[in-house]
């Protein structure tokens, strides 16, 4: 079924969402701490071990790079981009007007707009970017396996409960740009088909692993990276591999 992987993705957050939010009062500020540190530091493997796969190959015994300007333009390009529509900012809005929204059903959420807003961007930019929520949305397009994204539910479900834990119950509501995200890409896979080869894909996993990275540095060590505004990097591959596709078929 087309669009299941999302649906389970979503469903995941949810719940790990809730789990989180009522169980937090059981972990001590120490506690959520380490866990947070812990997420960090899966997130930072995950991306610099993506990076490390798609930009080193073997050729006659020797390492080569490949992909290294495409990556540099990427993050440039895309951080202009970003800086000057004011990604993060769009998102941290956002985050305040749920929060408003929520605050009609719980009156406790009033003291904690920072945290809730923290909550949804940290978590929407986690389980948004990355290899596993392109490539798995488009395969789930493109064939109906949605198998990658079912593992990713996996670990967005456990990412959420920590979120959760230790940031709120903004977390819940990164479902929401979530099934948006992978939902579009998963409807538009199969428009998108004649150009997606396995380098374009390759590349997209390439600049995703890079802003998974940056994310897990904001975490470790409280950086001030802004991460959403770096997203319009993912474009930059996209547009890349449609010149070369319109100039073959020229």
């Amino acid at each position: 079924m087309v669009g299941l992987g999302t649906i389970v993705n979503v469903a995941a957050i949810i719940i790990g969402s809730i789990i989180g939010y009522y169980i937090n009062d059981r972990f001590s500020k120490t506690l959520q701490e380490s866990l947070m540190t812990a997420i960090g530091v899966a997130l930072l493997v995950i991306g610099i071990s993506g990076v490390i796969v798609r930009m080193l190959r073997v050729s006659n015994g020797r390492f080569d790079t490949q992909g290294t300007m495409l990556l540099i333009l990427s993050l440039v390009i895309g951080t202009l981009l970003g800086e000057w529509w004011q990604i993060d900012l769009t998102m941290a809005k956002l985050g305040t007007i749920i929060r408003q929204k929520m605050i009609y059903f719980r009156k406790d959420l009033d003291h904690s707009d920072n945290l809730f807003i923290d909550g949804f961007v940290s978590a929407t930019l986690i389980t948004c970017i990355g290899a596993m929520a392109v490539i798995g949305s488009l395969q789930d397009g493109l064939t109906g396996d949605s198998a990658m994204l079912l593992s990713k539910s996996l670990l967005d479900l456990i990412t959420c409960i920590v979120l959760s834990a230790s940031l709120g119950i903004g977390v819940l509501f990164s479902a929401l740009p979530v099934g948006v995200y992978q939902g579009t890409l998963t409807l538009l896979a199969y428009w998108l088909s004649p150009f997606l080869t396995a380098q374009l894909i390759s590349d997209l996993s390439l600049v995703g692993s890079a802003l998974i990275t940056a994310l897990a540095l904001n975490l470790l060590w409280e950086q001030k990276i802004r991460v959403a505004n770096m997203l319009p990097a993912l474009l930059v591959p996209i547009v890349y591999s449609l010149i070369q596709f319109l100039v073959e078929k020229l």
